[in-house]
């Protein structure tokens, strides 16, 4: 629980920092990295490095779809927009 947690807490700072610099074009980073750690998980023969490479490939997956979100609340007026990079936010 405590685990699963801090892996969320970090992929958030993570995804935060991202969208403010990059928008939502990394998102597919993210998805290779979850895919990679899930795939690797069920893979590997060790049960507590299988349940860290899950946490680490679902806390990935899970800012995908955080980042499109916070691209509508952007949009919606409910976060401030980045001005040097207005044209992102067009609809």
């Amino acid at each position: 629980m405590c685990l699963r947690s801090y892996a969320l807490g970090c992929s958030t700072r993570l995804l935060s920092r991202l969208n403010t610099t990059g928008g939502v074009r990394c998102w597919w980073l993210f998805l290779l990295f979850g895919l990679g750690c899930i795939v690797a998980s069920l893979l590997t023969k060790g049960v507590v490095l299988a349940a860290l490479l899950g946490v680490a490939g679902f806390s990935s997956l899970w800012p995908i779809i955080e980042l499109f979100k916070q691209r509508e609340r952007v949009r919606k007026g409910w976060f401030p927009r980045n001005p040097k990079r207005d044209n992102r936010y067009k609809e």
